[in-house]
């Protein structure tokens, strides 16, 4: 009957007209209509029966809301709810870690333990991935206390939110102590483990977790893979997919992606026609990292092969196929149909957007790129630090100081998020090539790291362009520091003598130049 009712308009508005539904009723036909993906049903049921909603009725639609990505009108029935219960916090949290707002999850943890609830397993679990690769990642131990006093160390679900959270950290023997706590350890734990060991480095201890796993699935074997490409071992990674019994679309494009990865765009291809010859079809994420390595190498001709046997093959194009799309085709120079894409997505994420913002500023675009932001922020995409990298290096490459200075300073004012290395790398750029070389040695002193060779040769490089000998000097000095016998420290102070007309000090640098500098191979696809 509910299914009647649900899909028949006719019968519906009759039911409603004439029948008040029972709470069990009401939410049985609302998740019938959530599951057929009809939202708006939902929600007229929801609005039609105030006096038989329950909390279950209200946590529905807020993860159905959450689901489509609709996180302010969550929030409203959130604020709303008459009472709330562990599943209806549980499901807000989740929703602020899709938003990636991790003050507000923070805030929100701390909140449901005011109102008298006791987090359970899945809470933990939800709070600690929302926190990986944050600063609110130092908060991890403090849970973990946490979990400890409410006797949660031994699930499954903490055990491996924990392991990624001490992964997170540079915590070897903390992510070990946690899964020797786990005392039914299931394939996820193991999966976590051999993660945490190729992710800290000890490819050793990986091999020796795999090899004694009571069982294993792809992503045992897919980690491996990914795990061996990530420290350089690329013949242990193709072994590993060898010694595969079955391997599938996840195996292969684990393969492809990792050769993308380490460069190797040649053998990611060489597997990628094998595939389409004799292995399973390939999907979204198989294309993406085949149109990846055509973008690295400007292979537009073969970036558009690709583009047309997705099209022969009636692929879906989702958002992750078409910001592989995007990018290709603007790192193979051709930014019009780049752009062409991205305005015909439905569905633009961060990364899509971030996409289409390097794109824009690779080719010089940056007034487009700050329209583009602006838009970006108006649908309700929230930046993250690569978009502001994109954003300053527009600015650098045509000059926009002031616009640049205001982008820099509304990442920590407004958005929460503390520049790194690579901002501040930019802004010193930006300083650079426009003249102002004090701004730029007074920015690099104010730095609350110390400097690395990317910032001191974004310096040296600006002193070269302005003929700037003693700042250069400087940059230089401090470049050799970091990496000796680095070779633009004495090509770029050979340029400003030489410009100078300075030829006994130019002859004394020369001369260190050829006793200490390395010349670096130079490479060619063509054999």
């Amino acid at each position: 009957m509910f299914l009647k009712i649900a899909n028949g308009k006719t019968s519906l508005k009759f039911y409603r007209q004439f029948t008040t539904l029972q709470p069990a009723a009401l939410n049985q036909m609302m998740k019938i209509s959530l599951q057929n993906g009809k939202l708006q049903v939902a929600r007229q049921l929801f609005d039609e029966n105030p006096t038989s909603r329950d909390v279950v009725s209200w946590n529905m639609m807020i993860s159905g809301y959450i689901k489509r990505n609709h996180i302010d009108v969550a929030r409203q029935m959130f604020d709303e709810m008459p009472e709330r219960d562990i599943v209806s916090w549980n499901t807000w949290i989740s929703g602020l870690q899709r938003k990636q707002d991790q003050n507000s999850t923070c805030l929100c943890y701390l909140e449901l333990q005011r109102a008298g609830l006791r987090p359970t397993p899945y809470t933990f679990s939800i709070v600690i991935s929302s926190l990986l690769g944050t600063v609110f990642n130092a908060l991890i131990p403090q849970l973990h206390a946490q979990i400890v006093s409410l006797g949660h160390c031994s699930s499954v679900y903490v055990g491996s939110a924990l392991m990624r959270g001490y992964t997170d950290l540079q915590d070897h023997s903390s992510l070990c102590g946690v899964f020797d706590d786990v005392l039914d350890k299931d394939i996820s734990v193991w999966n976590a483990l051999i993660l945490g060991y190729m992710d800290l480095g000890f490819t050793d201890e990986a091999q020796i977790a795999f090899n004694k796993m009571p069982e294993k699935d792809v992503v045992s074997w897919t980690t491996m893979v990914d795990g061996y490409f990530k420290n350089s071992e690329i013949e242990k990674a193709r072994y590993i997919f060898d010694e595969m019994d079955v391997k599938n679309v996840v195996s292969y494009t684990a393969m492809i992606s990792g050769y993308v990865g380490v460069d190797q765009y040649l053998d990611a291809l060489e597997l990628f026609i094998l595939m389409m010859k004799s292995g399973p079809k390939p999907n979204q994420h198989t294309f993406a990292s085949i149109l990846t390595a055509c973008a690295k190498h400007s292979e537009l001709l073969t970036g558009q092969q690709v583009h047309a046997t997705i099209l022969k093959h009636g692929i879906i194009i989702d958002v992750v196929l078409m910001t592989a799309f995007i990018s290709m085709y603007a790192k193979c120079g051709d930014i019009e149909a780049a752009y062409c894409i991205f305005e015909q997505m439905p569905g633009k994420n961060l990364v899509s957007w971030n996409t289409i913002l390097g794109c824009h500023a690779r080719h010089g675009r940056a007034r487009t790129a700050l329209d583009e932001f602006q838009k970006m922020i108006n649908n309700g995409v929230i930046p993250n630090h690569i978009t502001f990298i994109n954003l300053l290096s527009a600015c650098a490459h045509v000059g926009l100081v002031e616009e640049g200075e205001k982008i820099f300073s509304c990442m920590e004012k407004t958005y929460g998020l503390h520049p790194e290395k690579e901002h501040y790398a930019c802004m010193v750029d930006l300083y650079g090539r426009a003249g102002y070389l004090d701004k730029a040695k007074s920015l690099i002193d104010r730095m609350p790291f110390e400097p690395d060779t990317v910032v001191w040769a974004a310096l040296l490089a600006a002193c070269g362009l302005h003929s700037d000998f003693e700042f250069g000097n400087n940059a230089a000095d401090s470049l050799q520091n970091l990496e000796k016998n680095h070779p633009a420290a004495c090509m770029v102070l050979s340029k400003i003598l030489g410009e100078r007309g300075v030829w006994s000090s130019l002859t004394n640098i020369k001369q260190m130049n050829y006793k200490h500098m390395k010349k670096q191979k130079a490479g060619s696809w063509i054999g």
